[in-house]
């Protein structure tokens, strides 16, 4: 049990450590780590868990991070998980505080931000188009992401309405195919 929590706090400390930009910039990982490397989650798993995520309180990575470690190992896996994931950003954090005041206007500093900036752009288009891919099944789909979207970029709704919007609708959509589907079967 404690080499599993051990495991547990080793990958989301690497996870942590590379995961510049945040929750949606850790999804490839997630994927790369969970889904092919370990085979803990498949894809709709993590989209799945990811999605609930977004919609909870919190830092989307520590609320994926706890997600897993307990589907693991319960409430100690939780823990762990999530021990790991903000342990790189504490020890980061602690060390850039005392050494800021002699780096802060150095060009390579900037230079080397300015490229993560980039790299931390790469990654969240990847999350944005594997989550479509797996996401947006049918027209409905492209119209609530579209919506969404739309809503997002132009209106200062917050986007915990939009998530629980969208999560209604389609709850309401899969509750009418189905009873369609019932119709149907009745009717032969």
């Amino acid at each position: 049990m404690l080499a599993e929590l051990a495991e547990l706090y080793i990958l989301f400390f690497r996870i942590g450590a590379v995961t510049f930009g945040g929750g949606y910039a850790m999804l490839p990982i997630l994927r790369r780590e969970l889904v092919q490397g370990r085979e803990w989650l498949d894809e709709e798993d993590v989209m799945d868990l990811y999605a609930l995520s977004q919609g909870l309180p919190g830092i989307i990575a520590v609320n994926v991070s706890v997600f897993v470690g307990c589907r693991r190992r319960g409430t100690g896996g939780a823990a762990a998980a999530a021990l790991g994931i903000v342990s790189p950003c504490v020890i980061i954090i602690s060390a850039i505080v005392f050494l800021l005041a002699g780096f802060q206007d150095n060009p390579y500093v900037r230079r080397a931000l300015s490229g993560i900036s980039v790299c931390v752009a790469a990654l969240i288009l990847d999350a944005v188009i594997g989550m479509w891919k797996k996401g947006v099944k049918d027209g409905l789909g492209v119209l609530l992401c579209l919506g969404a979207m739309g809503l997002s970029l132009f209106t200062d709704i917050s986007p915990i309405l939009l998530v629980a919007a969208c999560a209604l609708l389609g709850i309401t959509a899969a509750r009418v195919r189905r009873g369609q589907g019932q119709e149907q079967e009745d009717e032969k």
